[in-house]
Parts: C-alpha cells; sequence; structure tokens
C-alpha cells in the first residue's frame, strides 16, 4: 500500500482490516505516507470498530465511518462519521432541514436558511433523531465502553490464535497473527472449500461465514473456548 501512495492518488480509501484475510493495515504509517504526498484518507471501519483500538488522533484520517450493525452491535441503518475539522466547511451529499443552522429552534423552522449546522452535523442524514433506533445504538456503544475494546480484542484474539493453530493441523491456512486483526481469522486451505460448509455448520449450531475461499471466524467476548473447539470439532469431522 506504502508503495502505492504518489503524487498522482487523490484519495486512499481503505479499510483497517481486509474482509476476506484478515489482514490488517498499519494506518498509523498510511497516514503518514498519505500527508506527506497530499493524498487524502477515507476510512471504512466497518469491519473492526468497536473491535480493534482506533485512534483518529495518531491516524488523522480525513474521513472515517463505520457501520453500527457490526462490531459497533448496534442497529441497521444506523453509522459513524468521523470528519477531520478541515473539511467541516464542505458541502455535503445530501440537504435537509435538521442539518441546517438553528434546526433545533422548531419555532424558527420557517426561516429557511442556507446555513449548515456546526461543526461534522452538516453531514448527517435526514430524519437523524431516530427514536427506535438511536437508544439501542447509544445503548451498544456504552456497553463496548464498558467492556473496553482493546479488551474485547486480546480476548477475541486468544480464541483465534488457538484456532489458527488447531485448524493448521487439518491444512487450513491464515495470515500471520503479526500481519492480521486478532479478532478476525480467515481460513484458507489448497483443496478449497467444502460446498455447503457454512451450512452444515450452521446445523450443528456453529455459525461462519463463507467468503470466497475464505471460512470468515469473527468471535466476540460472548464466545467461550468450548465454542471453538465445537467449530474445531466439526472441521475436522468434515476434513475426513
Amino acid at each position: 500500500m506504502l508503495n502505492s501512495l504518489t503524487e498522482n492518488v487523490a484519495i486512499a480509501a481503505l479499510p483497517n482490516v481486509q474482509w476476506t484475510s484478515g489482514g490488517r493495515l498499519d494506518l498509523v504509517r498510511i497516514g503518514q505516507a498519505c500527508r506527506k504526498v497530499g493524498t487524502a484518507l477515507v476510512l471504512d471501519l466497518t469491519q473492526s470498530l468497536g473491535a480493534l483500538p482506533f485512534s483518529a488522533r495518531d491516524v488523522q484520517p480525513d474521513f472515517a465511518v463505520a457501520a453500527n450493525y457490526k462490531w459497533l452491535m448496534g442497529p441497521y441503518t444506523t453509522g459513524i462519521l468521523y470528519v477531520a475539522p478541515k473539511w467541516h466547511g464542505g458541502r455535503p451529499l445530501e440537504e435537509n432541514w435538521i442539518q441546517r443552522a438553528n434546526a433545533r429552534d422548531f419555532a424558527s423552522l420557517i426561516l429557511y436558511t442556507g446555513l449548515y449546522d456546526e461543526g461534522a452535523r452538516r453531514f448527517d442524514m435526514g430524519e437523524r433523531s431516530n427514536f427506535g433506533l438511536l437508544p439501542a445504538a447509544t445503548c451498544a456503544l456504552k456497553q463496548l465502553l464498558e467492556w473496553g475494546v482493546a479488551e474485547i480484542s486480546e480476548t477475541a484474539g486468544a480464541l483465534n490464535r488457538q484456532l489458527a493453530a488447531d485448524a493448521a493441523e487439518m491444512g487450513f491456512s491464515s495470515p500471520a497473527e503479526d500481519l492480521r486483526a486478532p479478532h478476525y481469522l480467515c481460513l484458507r486451505r489448497k483443496d478449497g472449500i467444502p460446498s455447503g460448509l457454512s451450512e452444515t455448520l450452521a446445523r450443528q449450531k456453529v455459525f461462519v461465514s463463507v467468503r470466497g475461499s475464505s471460512v470468515r471466524v469473527t468471535p466476540h467476548v460472548y464466545n467461550s473456548t468450548q465454542d471453538a473447539e465445537r467449530l474445531i470439532s466439526c472441521l475436522r469431522q468434515m476434513s475426513r
């Protein structure tokens, strides 16, 4: 990625964790390289935010977005957007009344204005005050903060470390631990993934995702070593 960053690159649109391999990018180094050549850094953190520590202060992205429904444990239709201060004067994609200056003053809504709300609020979607979804998203974020993102990463990483070692004995490979995210394990093998693997595992109450040639295993704090052993046992039976 660093070798691809030149002055001809206007925007680097990247994840922190690649969704079919679990490979992790060093965003701090990439951010430094982007600033050096004048490239804007735009991040999709959907596969990592909430399970892998991230510092906007250290990475300094121009924009960073994440859907709530994955590791942030929130509902569909909601998400999080970070906008660097230098872009707070930008023009939003969507035009709606609630993103306007003084929109909180309902009595003055008839006084139409072309001015936007302060900061990144101008980039909000319409009907952002969703009384059904936002309380759920807020509760999910509070729960993540209570558990601790670093602790979540460490817990999932311990399970995946053992899973990777056990799966390797059956011919499955995965990126080296120092090259992948702790919470994200993608298993591959030379003979390919057996057809119907995810459905067969689901009948045993083991749920994974098959993405192309990878079996994606993403445990959370509610998973146990017994869950991991059950997955390995199923894979062992299917590999015979």
